[in-house]
């Protein structure tokens, strides 16, 4: 019995990643995103591990884990696994108050974003 299968949101030769609640701008978590579109794994892995930049380390994470997810969910070869689409949304934006001069306020937002990675299998040109 039971309810039917979702049919699945990207291809066969994809895996997919996501995390929620990323506490950096959407601008900022985008600049990392950029450094890692279009490239082999390893290539991506190492431009995050030496990147400067704070989010870089969670940016990694998440294609970790999806590098995870095609190789144990997928059955995908992760030695010929390109990042297809890395992409930023939006999410939460805390407001917070600061007191300023002559009794007016300055209003502090603090974004949160959310990253969702897509890898593809390739076939090799020979």
């Amino acid at each position: 019995m039971g309810q039917e299968q979702n049919p699945r949101r990207i291809d066969d030769n994809q895996a997919m990643a996501k995390a929620r609640m990323m506490r950096v701008s959407p601008q900022k978590l985008n600049l990392v995103a950029q450094l890692i579109r279009g490239k082999k794994v390893e290539k991506a892995l190492a431009e995050l591990e030496f990147s400067r930049k704070r989010i870089a380390i969670d940016v990694k994470k998440v294609l970790e884990s999806a590098i995870a997810n095609a190789e144990n969910n997928h059955d995908l070869d992760i030695d010929s696994l390109v990042v297809d689409q890395a992409f930023v949304g939006k999410n939460l934006v805390m407001k917070r108050w600061k007191a300023r001069a002559r009794g007016r306020v300055g209003r502090i937002q603090k974004p949160f974003s959310e990253l969702t990675i897509i890898v593809k299998e390739v076939e090799e040109a020979v």
